[in-house]
């Protein structure tokens, strides 16, 4: 199938587990970077407080005067929050600290669901992609999370966990499908810290693949050194290592992902 030819309509993923460490924001980073690459407008949204996201791209989560926290509050667009980072056709709309606040601060607003959906729609044709990267929760933001988007992208581990708590996200998934967004689905479920050497990789991918059928996606992004190093440089695998095995494989992704639409 001609990658190329696909993308018919703007689409927003969120890139979403509540595990920790699955390479959710490893992910955000470098699948907008090969997108980008690839000829496609991208926008992430880094909705996690942590702000990795963020600062993988090179962006100072820490001397901020707005982020994202300020868009749910309604007190700024999300157009005025995006800015570029080093990669091309990307922009990033940043996260901070005082993220992990709006929870609370969501509490009594109307429709605070939908807040996140109300702020895209403005800007949804400005871009071919928009991706979400979500907190490793199932708290409002990531409920914001699965109300945007169009379906979700779900990075697993090659461990011997990865199908532990997935159940309580596709939960999640359900109600939100049934309450808010008609449309949610699963987009893809990918496979992270690949290793073809362990007999147990090998055993984990199986029993996703059995689990998932055909949603799961035929590239899986190995466990390198160089995936882990790229963030404190402030730069995606592509820039990094641009001909190393991890840049290969979110480019790959990168492929899938417009492959399916």
């Amino acid at each position: 199938m001609d990658y190329e030819a696909v993308t018919p309509q703007p689409k927003v993923l969120a890139i979403v587990n509540q595990k920790g460490g699955v390479g959710k924001s490893t992910t955000a980073v470098n699948l907008a970077a090969a997108l980008g690459e690839l000829g496609k407008k991208v926008l992430l949204i880094d909705l996690d407080p942590q702000a990795n996201s963020t600062s993988g791209f090179g962006v100072n989560k820490n001397q901020r005067e707005r982020c994202v926290y300020d868009a749910l509050l309604g007190e700024c667009s999300l157009d005025e929050l995006a800015e570029p980072v080093g990669e091309e056709n990307v922009h990033i709309v940043p996260s901070a600290i005082q993220l992990a606040g709006a929870e609370v601060e969501l509490v009594n607003v109307i429709s605070r669901e939908m807040r996140l959906r109300s702020m895209i729609e403005p800007i949804r044709d400005h871009y071919d992609y928009i991706l979400i990267d979500c907190a490793p929760s199932l708290g409002l933001l990531t409920i914001n999370a699965l109300t945007a988007a169009d379906g979700l992208l779900i990075p697993l581990q090659c461990e011997y966990y990865a199908l532990e708590g997935l159940s309580k996200l596709l939960d999640s998934m359900r109600l939100v499908k049934t309450h808010l967004n008609p449309d949610l689905d699963v987009f893809g479920v990918l496979m992270t810290m690949y290793d073809r050497r362990m007999k147990l990789t090998q055993q984990v991918v199986q029993e996703v693949e059995d689990y998932f059928g055909d949603i799961v996606f035929s590239t899986y992004i190995p466990r390198t050194v160089r995936l882990s190093e790229a963030p404190s440089y402030g730069q995606s695998i592509l820039q990094y290592t641009p001909k190393g095995k991890g840049a290969d494989a979110y480019r790959a992704l990168a492929k899938e992902v417009m492959q399916r639409g």
